[in-house]
């Protein structure tokens, strides 16, 4: 299923999403078309959550950000509602997960203001383009992501740790990976780290704090992404009253063609 999904467009997919058919991770999905991570806040903390984006834009690269009260993102897929149109969100009360639902509409408030932050599975297809594997859509399941000892730089009250995406790549093409990502820094861009993830407070690959754990091969480096999962563990730090987020993986799908986020 996930294969012929691949050549439909956002709306389609957007489509089976709002109807309850699709609910698991989007990598894949759409492959042309960028992916988005949300964030829901009320509008009393918009502004200073989007000055932590603007001063961390390498976790935190902004694609849209809708009108307070509007569920519609009118620049990035203005067909879209982000009440329903992500498989999965997580709700958060005072920094502390307490659900996870696929339909945000009871929770939505008049004075919400919704964040679409770009997402590197934007990226992936081309990486793929390159015939460089992509471990988690191969194994059929989340990226792995992983909290850092990176610090954000803070904004009012947000403050914390960059999270980050991982891919194996073969080790003759990490340097590759880094060349093709680099052109896309609307969705993270280049990455922070290739191996050695003890440098940034990872100490164990195979438990990561999001997402799944995926192979490790011989011959290949760990490399790793800033990731939009970072304003879940900032808000986590934060405690503002509810924060609505995607559940990590779970992705809005946008209209935006990847090639056209891409730099020359």
């Amino acid at each position: 299923m996930k294969k012929h999904m691949r050549d439909m467009s956002p709306e389609e997919v957007r489509q089976l999403i709002r109807k309850g058919q699709m609910t698991g991770p989007t990598a894949g999905l759409a492959a042309s078309y960028a992916q988005a991570n949300l964030v829901v806040l009320q509008k009393d903390l918009a502004f200073d959550f989007l000055l932590f984006c603007q001063r961390n834009q390498k976790p935190c690269p902004v694609l849209d950000v809708t009108d307070a009260g509007s569920p519609v993102p009118a620049i990035a897929a203005p067909g879209a509602d982000i009440r329903t149109d992500l498989p999965k969100y997580r709700i958060y009360r005072h920094g502390v997960l307490t659900e996870e639902v696929t339909d945000i509409t009871p929770y939505w408030k008049d004075d919400d203001v919704g964040f679409l932050i770009g997402c590197s599975f934007s990226f992936e297809q081309a990486l793929i383009n390159q015939q460089i594997p992509i471990r988690h859509i191969d194994e059929g399941v989340n990226v792995p992501m992983y909290k850092t000892d990176i610090d954000c730089v803070p904004a009012g009250p947000f403050s914390g740790k960059m999270v980050v995406s991982m891919r194996p790549i073969p080790e003759r093409l990490a340097v590759r990976a880094a060349q093709v990502t680099s052109r896309f820094p609307a969705v993270h861009g280049a990455p922070v780290r290739i191996g050695n993830p003890q440098s940034i407070g990872i100490s164990d690959l195979h438990q990561p704090d999001f997402g799944d754990a995926v192979t490790v091969r011989e011959g290949e480096v760990p490399v790793f992404w800033a990731c939009g999962v970072t304003p879940q563990a900032v808000i986590m730090e934060a405690k503002p009253d509810i924060v609505i987020t995607h559940s990590p993986g779970h992705m809005l799908i946008t209209d935006i063609r990847n090639e056209s986020l891409a730099v020359l």
